[in-house]
């Protein structure tokens, strides 16, 4: 048998030791600088249902989303319930509409996540 040769999937960033501690140190100074002026950081979820992170995205980026399906959940036809967030965007809204009781506004706030388009 053969085996199937290391490779790693295009778009992905992939970071040998020396360069991940330079572009940590990087992240740990735009982090600092946020929290220096006030904003406060938040991390949502990578996954989002389908309906709310497509609710007003046209046709073209529905074709850019990574949609979530589990194994034989799903009959023929039937659309993913889940889908992978393709910008910080909706979760930041549906983030804020969820949790507007416990947030003061202006909520200043950041966010440094990885999105998949």
């Amino acid at each position: 048998m053969a085996l199937t040769p290391a490779r790693t999937m295009p778009g992905v960033l992939e970071l040998l030791p020396l360069d991940q501690i330079a572009f940590q140190g990087m992240l740990d100074t735009v982090r600092s600088n946020f929290e220096r002026f006030g904003y406060l950081p938040i991390e949502t979820p990578v996954m989002e249902f389908a309906d709310v992170l497509l609710t007003k995205s046209g046709g073209e980026t529905e074709r850019q989303v990574y949609f979530v399906q589990s194994t034989g959940a799903l009959e023929q036809g039937d659309k993913p319930e889940l889908a992978l967030r393709f910008d910080l965007t909706v979760p930041l809204a549906r983030y804020v509409a969820e949790h507007e009781h416990d947030l003061s506004f202006p909520f200043r706030r950041y966010q440094i996540q990885r999105v998949y388009r």
